[in-house]
């Protein structure tokens, strides 16, 4: 059976929990007097191993008394008190707080920030490890009163709190994080130094109110901390984080309750929180009720005392127009800014003017009407108007639903005026905007650092059902006209976002702006917030002295809205209609001739323009060396190209294919003023996707994770040492999301890339692709661009080596024209036979070879191939020599037996001759009278008869060619008598 300690057990206990001192002070007071109850507190003892605890004695200073009261047992481990209670340590009861305090029972709250709380810790440390020289020892977290402050300097500033919880709790804080140039997280680590879980540590930007956060805790120790980098890149002062109400629960208790701080109270006992005094009304701390100001004075909510009223100005009143009445009537109308703080019967003080007299009201907005009422409705479906009367589109024509405010009468309903207050404020003025016929206007604040909003909330997007599918991903436009002046460095913001709370900034306006446009491109159904805000100072200041300075918003106009309203129709093609629509669009690659609504073909690889498929203008004709997409919306390039060259002998052909995937750029560090480093970071999508932009950039460093997409966009990055991803990423925005053309110029439609910035030595030219991007900037009115120029490197084998220009390190030299140097060996033409040669090798033992080789230097890659060596059979030249020889000793043998041959024959001629000759008896020109006409058959011809003489050879050759007949044919010898006698006498000699 298990027993409980003995007594003995609890005094050893006992001993061992005491503190020391209480131990010494025990055997050295015998000669001091007895301690009354206000020399000591109570306080418990650690819990034991059993779970148990001791209330013991601790007087308020040391040697003073003696005789304290002995320890007891106290509660139990377990054991708390309920919210707007505390621990009486004598009954060691829960009793409730008295009027003018509060407790949170389980909990402690820190709303008081005169200094920093104890066990608050706050350091600043260098963000940037590699550079050593920037001093952050006074970079930390600063009271401010209500608030606790981050630091805006570029370092890392931690505030941290340690808690112990005796069961699972809670801690929740209000933050104001309005400036993206800071990166805030919030984390909570236990006694092992390790991060609890959360969903997000890093805060959400709040750019027009505080915020609660909340986070459940574990029990045991937590280490709450709050951590603030700040990265101010543009040079522009940063706004700090700030703190406030910071509440934790899971403690067990607290022994006493607080009392309310200044400006606050609590009127009945048991209270959790105090609440502020309202306006006119003061309250010191401790404060059950709150004291109303004195009639020369004045306060704002949660004031700790009364002002005296400043004499009225003309900063103090505004003026608007009151609602058309039902005759159409209005007037103009001063009023007092609420709450009223000046006074008007002090010396010098401006009075109100009195009301305007009554005028005709303006016209209502292009695509309302005015009722029987003179108030404006919107006009219905398939009507369109100009601010008067609704008009029913014609017969094949569709409204083009847009919003259009032009006329400020009355605050439209889907906008929403609002104060956000730099400094803690519970002013009833909520309006930081009036209308004022043609325009509307900033309103004076409670005070210069106030945040004067007006929003703009839409349903979302549709593009019209005649028009062809968006251009460069445009979804929808807006463009509105404005105008600041500004006596002081006013800031006028325009952002865009999922809804007031969730948005990023678009652009800056500072100081005086005169009347000028602004279009900003929408690209998805999640952007359907607008919200332009006016801040007059940064400095704080507890007088008004900018609230002359007002921003002026003269009109707002919002295409393809869904729900919206029409001021005019559009044709659509005349056929069959949708079910859902009376108009039917044109087919891809038509336009609308206006006034007819009849579908016409655009020219050959064109486009057409979303915003207004209507007239022949709306074919958009692609760029050199760029085709059509599919869908008629975009132009782009299939990564093939041709070039003709200079002298026009030769054509090159390039394929860019390896070089279509998304490739990246991170440029060389950059650092700001105090030496903080930073990169910028390019992505490029070249070419081939059927015009999809893949390239994307995107913003990290929030929840909202905004994202761009085109064919070249730049963010800005930061060391990931800072945080706990591998890359931080913010301000991203579209370089290019349009390409113009792919040329060998060095300019092309507006868009200039000179030599001079990438020089090059080699005689190939370079291909220029050239980029646009839509949306224009306050610096960039025409939009930005972009030219990527690919170079032929043979030696290049990395793909993705790209540079910008050594003149503009970051790209560019007047922040909206941006140059890029791309290298590489598949930016050279396709090789042909042109690109190699043939070497013969000679005859060797009757082989030959012929190999191929690169022509140098080397311009080309890929294409076709060089080709294996060839071998072949060969004759030498020593065979040639002996058939040579051998052929010409033949010639000569035969040469010499037909020298021989007519010799002999010339003989036998001549003989003939001589012989006929002798017959003739010496006569000239008689010849003997032939017996018969040829040698008979068995005649003898005596052809064998030959006489030789000593004439040369050259003139018996001459003599056997007179010896010819004119026909060509040799003279043959008649036989006659005379020659048969001269035979017989001849014969009988030879006897």
């Amino acid at each position: 059976m298990a027993r409980g300690p003995t007594h003995l057990q609890q005094a050893v206990l006992l001993l061992l929990l005491l503190p020391p001192w209480l131990l010494l002070h025990a055997g050295t007071s015998a000669d001091l007097p007895l301690c009354k109850e206000s020399d000591y507190h109570f306080e418990y003892t650690e819990c034991d191993v059993l779970g148990s605890r001791w209330r013991v004695a601790v007087p308020n200073k040391a040697d003073i008394c003696t005789g304290l009261p002995d320890p007891v047992a106290g509660t139990s481990c377990t054991f708390s008190c309920r919210e707007g209670e505390f621990l009486d340590m004598q009954s060691q009861q829960c009793q409730k707080c008295a009027v003018g305090t509060y407790s949170l029972g389980t909990g402690v709250a820190f709303d008081e920030w005169d200094t920093l709380p104890t066990g608050f810790i706050s350091h600043g440390v260098n963000g940037n490890g590699e550079d050593a020289a920037t001093d952050c020892s006074n970079s930390t977290w600063t009271p401010k009163g209500d608030h606790v402050a981050s630091n805006t300097d570029e370092c890392m500033a931690t505030l941290s709190y340690a808690v112990s919880l005796k069961k699972p709790g809670t801690v929740t804080f209000e933050y104001f994080y309005p400036d993206n140039s800071i990166y805030f997280e919030f984390f909570v680590q236990n006694d092992q130094c390790q991060s609890t879980e959360s969903e997000n540590r890093w805060m959400k930007i709040t750019d027009s109110s505080w915020s609660t956060y909340g986070l459940q805790l574990s029990s045991g120790n937590n280490v709450l901390y709050w951590r603030t980098t700040v990265y101010a890149l543009r040079g522009d002062a940063v706004k700090p984080v700030m703190l406030r109400n910071i509440g934790i629960s899971g403690v067990s208790y607290t022994s006493e309750c607080f009392h309310c701080k200044p400006g606050t109270y609590s009127a009945k006992a048991g209270s959790a929180h105090c609440r502020p005094c309202p306006a006119q009304t003061y309250s010191n701390k401790g404060a059950t009720v709150c004291q109303q100001c004195d009639s020369d004075k004045y306060s704002t909510a949660g004031s700790a005392s009364c002002k005296p009223r400043p004499p009225c100005t003309e900063s103090d009143y505004f003026y608007t127009h009151t609602p058309c009445n039902s005759q159409g009537q209005t007037r103009l109308m001063y009023k007092w800014i609420e709450p009223k703080i000046c006074s008007e019967t002090a010396k010098g003080a401006a009075t109100l003017p009195a009301s305007g007299a009554k005028q005709d009201c303006p016209p209502c907005n292009p695509g309302f009407f005015v009722t029987n009422s003179s108030t404006c409705e919107p006009c219905q479906r398939g009507f369109y108007s100009n601010g008067t009367v609704c008009t029913k589109c014609p017969v094949g024509t569709e409204p083009v639903l847009a919003l259009e405010y032009k006329w400020w009468n009355t605050m439209p309903n889907n906008m929403k005026s609002s104060i956000v207050h730099r400094q803690f404020s519970e002013s009833e003025k909520s309006t930081g905007w009036e209308v004022a016929g043609e325009y509307i206007y900033t309103t004076p604040g409670d005070q210069d650092t106030d945040y004067l909003m007006l929003t703009l909330n839409v349903d979302g997007y549709r593009l019209p059902r005649s028009g062809a599918k968006n251009v460069s991903g445009e979804l929808s436009r807006i463009t509105f006209v404005f105008e600041t002046v500004c006596s002081a460095r006013c800031r006028f913001f325009f952002l865009a976002g999922f809804n007031q709370w969730n948005n990023d900034v678009v652009e800056l306006w500072t100081g005086n702006n005169s009347k000028q446009s602004y279009s900003y491109l929408i690209q998805n159904n999640d952007t359907n917030s607008f919200t332009w805000s006016l801040q007059r100072t940064e400095e704080l200041s507890p007088v008004r002295r900018y609230s002359s300075d007002v921003a002026k918003i003269y009109s707002i106009h919002v295409t393809n809205v869904i729900g919206g309203v029409a001021s005019q129709c559009r044709h659509c093609a005349l056929s069959s209609a949708r079910g859902d629509s009376a108009c039917v669009p044109c087919p891809a690659g038509h336009y609308m001739v206006s006034g007819t609504g009849e579908c016409k073909s655009c020219r050959p690889n064109s486009i057409v323009r979303a915003e207004d498929p209507v007239g022949e203008s709306a074919c958009v004709p692609c760029g050199p060396n760029t085709q059509r997409n599919k869908d008629y919306t975009a132009c782009h390039s299939n990564c093939q190209l041709e070039v003709q060259t200079q002298q026009g002998d030769n054509v090159l052909r390039y394929d860019f294919s390896s070089l279509s995937n998304v490739t990246g750029l991170l440029s060389s560090p950059r650092f700001t003023i105090k030496g903080l480093r930073y990169f910028q970071h390019f992505n490029f999508d070249l070419c081939g996707k059927e015009g999809r932009m893949s390239a994307t950039c995107v913003d990290n460093v929030t929840e909202s994770g905004r994202e761009v997409k085109g064919y070249v966009c730049q963010s800005t990055v930061v060391p990931s040492g800072i945080r706990s991803q591998s890359v931080v990423s913010t301000q991203p925005f579209v370089i290019g999301d349009a390409l113009i053309g792919v040329s060998t110029n060095t300019s092309l439609s507006g868009v200039s890339s000179p030599n001079w910035l990438s020089p090059s030595s080699s005689s190939l030219p370079d291909v220029i692709f050239y980029f646009r991007s839509s949306e224009t900037t306050q610096a960039c009115k025409q939009g930005r661009s972009a030219t990527v120029r690919l170079r032929c490197n043979p030696t290049q084998t990395a793909k993705d080596l790209i540079k910008p220009p050594s003149n503009c390190s970051e790209g560019t030299c007047d922040g909206c024209t941006f140059h890029f140097l791309w290298e590489s060996q598949h930016a050279c033409p396709l090789c042909t036979k042109n690109n190699y040669k043939e070497i013969v090798s000679a005859c060797v033992q009757g082989i030959q070879r012929t190999t191929y080789v690169w022509q140098q230097p080397l311009q080309c890659f890929g294409g076709v191939s060089l080709p294996a060596q060839k071998v072949s059979a060969c004759v030498s030249l020593d065979f040639w020599l002996k058939f040579g020889v051998s052929t010409g000793t033949i010639a000569a043998a035969l040469l010499i037996g037909v020298s021989c041959y007519f010799w002999k024959k010339t003989r036998k001629l001549q003989y003939k001759y001589s012989k006929l000759v002798d017959s003739s008896g010496n006569k000239e020109c008689e010849l003997p009278t032939a017996d018969s006409c040829a040698i008979m058959e068995g005649e003898d011809a005596e052809d064998d008869i030959m006489y030789f003489t000593k004439k040369p050879f050259f003139s018996k050759i001459k003599s056997y060619s007179r010896e010819r007949t004119s026909d060509g044919f040799d003279s043959v010898p008649l036989k006659s008598s005379s020659s048969q006698r001269l035979r017989e006498e001849e014969d009988s000699e030879d006897e």
